[in-house]
């Protein structure tokens, strides 16, 4: 019936152009062959959604502070001077040398004390700079709300666009006191340099009391560290001795910024190649099928006068259509899913907020998936279309008429006198009766297992890594002090008192203060938190990977990304500042992860910077078998100024890997399945005559569910075997860059996360991914009657 279908169709075209011809038959196939049209488009749409995703994620990782840098005409080098040791003429002529090819400065630098909290600063030290207007050569501020500082006690914070949202309008016009003086907020500026924390007109900062002065500089070439450090040398050797007292390079912003989205890169990438290669074996093998399956089509084609080159056009235009209409779907699909994945990946940090703000979709990548991955779809095609063109046409119209002998007749004839049953005897040859099409199966069956693999090693390392990050439960409250400054109501109690109050509530075992007190490094102008505990705090639950916990006064714990940025090791030895102090501390060990402008010490170290410093969160052990909503309750009735919660036990970013890494697999995994319920479709079709004798012999419906299904979880036990190893290698290369691109150092604890007995339920992920997909066109093989199979022989 289908033959005559298609001869009418040629009949009907056989007297328009070659051209017309080609897309008459072309359609009438495709609306044929519903099923196999409807598989590509579905391969192509989810592939291609995949590899938008993955790109638009790696250009967002790369891209978006090289963006935002360019537009501010960012610093390079941020550099401050002693104003003691340095003249006004001195400071000009650093804008001569060698390499300096634009400076802006000298402004007027000043570290100055802030009595409450404003937009993203807490109280403590800030960087104030007196400089005249948001523009220049160097470091082009972006004045996105109010405007700039000009007359007395005015004051422009740093804050990325938008962050506050509402509650932008409440912080202008606030009121603030630095070290003494009173100021007023007039507006909220963006530097992606962030060359300081507030800005005052220059004739202004003098009530502060500057000591130092800030330049900005860019270079001719300054792309690595040891370039941008020959840069900083030149310029010290322009003025006197000791005079350059601190310097900021870019490049440790730019590593800052992007070391969020960097840490999901590596894995999103695996996730795209994976899908690209299985989007080619799969349309390969659709294609590759339709040929082979419609041969006696072609011969008819052929037969009624159609060239060698229009039996190629018609079957790439066959496949073209569902490919593209999948390919824009996919594209679209993609963008929707990028944008709330690159806002969630860049959004970390001050920086981040602002690139999360100035960086939307690439073009290109839409350009890529629109062009690329239909080039890639017709050079799958392209083979088994090549080999329609040279099928003589009397080979084709007989095609599918003489009974097939070849290897699988002689496998299953060596396999009869074994004990197996001869559904399964039958099944385990058919794969050798098409071994193209069975390699290409048994490609995509590697890659799904090999995805799957993969995934589940990354979400036991990511659950681990989430459970220690959030302290492995090690306590269950945490009570924050509220504060007249940041609109909540303070307590009635006093640090101490609080402290004994909150272990005297019924089933409090350990109640340890923390306070937060701000920062700087000597030689760097960036601010850091210092994080203080007063009393037991080894057993909160923070896991140590290098050196210990500190134990004594003078120690610093920190985290992998401040090693990094700052190119420390445990060991080392650094100046911390605030205003009027300095305190020499030793790193005595490094934590699992965390923020990169973070340190953690003793109470003893952080009063010696900062004296009137007090507990503003207290972290409370309780006994096994209390309830936290109890305890909550009953802190809130002890004191209304303080405001207790649930610690929380499940980390954000390790949700988001898990959850993306688990769509991305199932996605690939339908793929994967797709692509075998395309090869049993195509056996089951091609073997009607085959099954309708073994019928017709007394072989049940179930028995031939049973060899159809034996026939794929063969080729899926083997994709098991092979893609077990190569998924558990793909997590082994992945994580290091994972761990490095996001600043975390991954114990082997975390690492080491295979047991055999999750290796061999792995390996039989392939059996049941082919299973799974064999088994619905099988059962309507089944459901076949001898006298339908047998009507045309």
């Amino acid at each position: 019936m289908r033959t005559v279908k298609a001869v009418g169709t040629v009949r009907a075209v056989g007297t328009v152009g070659a051209t017309s011809a080609v897309w008459a038959v072309a359609r009438a196939a495709v609306r044929r062959r519903k099923l196999q049209t409807g598989v590509i488009g579905v391969v192509v749409l989810v592939s291609t959604m995949t590899i938008v995703v993955a790109l638009g994620l790696l250009d967002a990782a790369s891209a978006p502070f090289d963006r935002a840098f360019a537009q501010q005409r960012g610093s390079q080098v941020t550099a401050s001077f002693d104003a003691g040791r340095v003249s006004a003429a001195q400071l000009a002529a650093t804008g001569h040398a060698s390499g300096v090819t634009a400076v802006a400065g000298p402004f007027p630098e000043a570290l100055a004390t802030l009595d409450r909290t404003v937009v993203t600063h807490v109280p403590g030290p800030v960087t104030v700079v007196g400089r005249a207007g948001p523009g220049g050569s160097v470091d082009r501020v972006n004045l996105w709300a109010g405007r700039w500082a000009a007359g007395p006690g005015e004051v422009v914070f740093s804050s990325p666009p938008g962050i506050l949202g509402e509650g932008t309008h409440a912080a202008l016009g606030r009121q603030v006191v630095l070290s003494g003086v009173r100021f007023t907020v007039v507006g909220l500026a963006s530097s992606v340099s962030e060359s300081a924390d507030a800005w005052v007109a220059p004739d202004r900062i003098a009530a502060l009391h500057p000591e130092s002065v800030q330049m900005l500089y860019r270079f001719a070439h300054a792309g690595t560290d040891a370039e941008v450090a020959a840069d900083v040398r030149a310029v010290a050797d322009a003025v006197p001795r000791g005079a350059l007292t601190a310097s900021e390079s870019y490049l440790s912003l730019e590593r800052r910024s992007e070391s969020s989205p960097n840490a999901f890169v590596p894995f999103l990438m695996v996730f795209g190649i994976l899908g690209l290669l299985v989007a080619v074996l799969i349309v390969g093998n659709v294609v590759s099928g339709a040929v082979v399956s419609g041969f006696r089509h072609i011969g008819m084609l052929k037969a009624l006068g159609f060239t060698p080159n229009q039996v190629v056009a018609v079957y790439l235009v066959m496949v073209s259509a569902p490919a593209l209409v999948g390919c824009a779907l996919g594209v679209v699909l993609g963008d929707l899913t990028e944008q709330p994945l690159m806002e969630q990946l860049l959004g970390n940090g001050i920086t981040g907020a602002y690139l999360a703000d100035s960086v939307g979709l690439s073009a290109w990548v839409d350009i890529v998936a629109l062009l690329g991955v239909p080039t890639l779809v017709l050079l799958a095609a392209l083979a088994p279309s090549l080999r329609a063109r040279g099928l003589p046409a009397a080979r084709a119209v007989s095609a599918g008429s003489v009974q097939r002998g070849g290897r699988a007749l002689r496998i299953q004839r060596a396999l009869t006198g074994s004990r197996l049953p001869r559904s399964v005897s039958l099944g385990l040859g058919l794969p050798f009766a098409r071994p193209g099409r069975s390699a290409l199966t048994l490609a995509a069956v590697v890659l799904g297992v090999t995805t799957v693999t993969f995934s589940t090693g990354l979400a036991a390392t990511v659950t681990a890594f989430g459970d220690a990050a959030e302290g492995g439960g090690a306590y269950q409250v945490v009570v924050n002090a509220g504060r007249a400054d940041v609109g909540t109501t303070p307590p009635t109690h006093t640090d101490p008192q609080i402290q004994a109050l909150l272990a005297a509530l019924p089933g409090a075992t350990q109640v340890t203060p923390s306070a937060y007190v701000p920062v700087r490094l000597a030689g760097a102008a960036q601010g850091l938190t210092l994080t203080a505990y007063r009393g037991t705090s080894s057993d909160l639950g923070t896991m140590v990977v290098r050196g210990r916990w500190f134990d004594g006064p003078g120690e610093v714990v920190v985290t992998p990304g401040f090693l990094n940025l700052h190119g420390l090791s445990v060991g080392d030895r650094l100046t911390l500042r605030t205003a009027g102090r300095e305190e020499r501390v030793t790193v005595v060990g490094e934590s699992l992860s965390g923020d990169p402008d973070y340190l953690s010490t003793d109470w003893t170290t952080a009063t010696a910077l900062a004296p009137g410093v007090t507990g503003r969160q207290y972290l409370v052990k309780l006994a096994p078998g209390t309830s936290v909503d109890a305890y909550q309750r009953a802190v809130r009735a002890a004191d209304p100024g303080l405001h207790p919660s649930a610690k929380e036990t499940v980390n954000a970013a390790s949700v988001t890997a898990v959850g993306s890494a688990s769509v991305l697999t199932l996605l690939l995994g339908a793929v994967a399945a797709l692509g075998v319920f395309n090869t049993v479709v195509l056996n089951t079709r091609e073997r009607r005559r085959d099954l309708g004798v073994l019928k017709s012999i007394g072989m049940t419906p179930r028995q031939v569910t049973a060899m159809t299904v034996v026939s794929m979880a063969a080729l899926g036990l083997v994709g098991g075997v092979v893609g077990v190893p190569l998924g558990v290698l793909a997590h082994a290369l992945v994580l290091p860059l994972t761990g490095r691109g996001g600043g975390i150092d991954f114990p082997p604890s975390m690492r080491d996360v295979w047991h055999p007995a999750g290796l061999v339920l792995l390996v039989l992920s392939g059996v049941a991914l082919a299973a799974l997909g064999a088994f619905v066109p099988s059962r309507a093989a089944a459901r076949l009657t001898i006298a339908r199979v047998l009507h045309n022989e």
